[in-house]
């Protein structure tokens, strides 16, 4: 396969669903499409009790999503789309989540929707975001450059001499949640197997305070044979970690991936502190966590998964928050 659609597909890895949708009307101008998951993961880890003690426990976080995407041409270069996606918890139904529904229109200059959908920033914390569970703990987003509601999105990829040129914008109504905002950012992926990325965001109104999140994101990937490695650094400004604000923070998070035969074994680390704290408090994420995943076909894969949580319980890391975690999954896509 093309180094570039290597990494790329590495990268987008999160909506591999999507690409598994089976199409299920279509006409001349139009089509629809019904895609999703079923995944099974039994988490085990330490859960807090009473009186600050701690207690080993497998937790049910199995989930379920369905999608429908629809397209339909408007003109020879023009076109309309819509696309819907729930999630459902096996545990809560509390946790329930539209987590998009939006609708917009696109042309060979890229796509344009309004609604629930995708800020800037993922596409750069899709560098690093590769594992089937752990993982992407130093790349926690602004409200406003992450999946959110009430925002006006764009898209565009472009092919440059055989690389491939990827940007978004996307700007968030504050309404009345007060969480105004905006994000941009680029990705250039080169035939050689290299790719890179940057963007930045803010937000108004963070911690139900009067201050404005900033966020600045670099990344950077590399693609040889069957390996992949990337890296993901994070600067940021007011942003809540852990329900609490922090007006100082940077982090980063490094991953590499193997694959063999229809095996991918992924390791990643993760490492977030707040830039004003000092001691062991500063360390706001550190860990090292490991997975395999075996795809038996382009639908069904399992998978193992293990982190080393490196943080020590003190004042204001729990014992259950610093403890390692083992999961063990099963996902059929359609």
């Amino acid at each position: 396969m093309n180094k570039k659609l290597i990494a790329l597909a590495v990268a987008a890895a999160s909506i591999s669903s999507v690409a598994t949708a089976a199409e299920v009307y279509s006409d001349e101008t139009s089509s629809l499409a019904v895609g999703g998951r079923f995944e099974a993961r039994a988490v085990l880890a330490d859960v807090e009790k009473d009186n600050n003690k701690t207690s080993s426990e497998v937790s049910d976080k199995s989930r379920v999503r369905i999608n429908v995407a629809g397209k339909t041409d408007i003109t020879e270069d023009f076109y309309g789309v819509g696309f819907f996606e729930k999630e459902f918890s096996s545990a809560d139904s509390d946790n329930d989540e539209t987590r998009y529904a939006y609708a917009g229109v696109g042309s060979q200059y890229g796509q344009l929707v309004y609604g629930k959908a995708d800020g800037s920033l993922g596409m750069i914390t899709d560098f690093t975001d590769i594992m089937a569970y752990h993982g992407n703990e130093a790349g926690n987003k602004l409200a406003a450059a992450d999946r959110t509601d009430n925002n006006l999105s764009y898209v565009g990829s472009f092919d440059i001499n055989g690389d491939n040129l990827t940007v978004k914008a996307n700007y968030v109504f504050g309404g009345s949640d007060e969480n105004e905002g905006y994000s941009a950012a680029a990705m250039y992926a080169m035939d050689m197997g290299l790719g890179f990325g940057a963007g930045y965001g803010e937000q108004d109104g963070q911690g139900g305070q009067d201050k404005t999140g900033k966020q600045a994101f670099g990344a950077i990937s590399y693609t040889i044979s069957d390996f992949y490695f990337s890296g993901l650094y994070q600067d940021s400004r007011n942003t809540v970690v852990n329900n609490d604000l922090i007006d100082e923070s940077t982090g980063y998070e490094f991953a590499a991936a193997y694959t063999y035969g229809k095996a991918v074994f992924i390791t990643t680390y993760n490492f977030l502190e707040d830039s004003n704290a000092s001691g062991d408090a500063s360390d706001l994420r550190d860990s090292i966590a490991i997975d395999g995943t075996y795809y038996f076909n382009k639908n069904f894969r399992t998978y193992a998964s293990y982190k080393f949580n490196l943080l020590d319980a003190n004042g204001s890391t729990t014992k259950a928050q610093a403890s390692d975690e083992f999961v063990l999954g099963a996902r059929y896509d359609f």
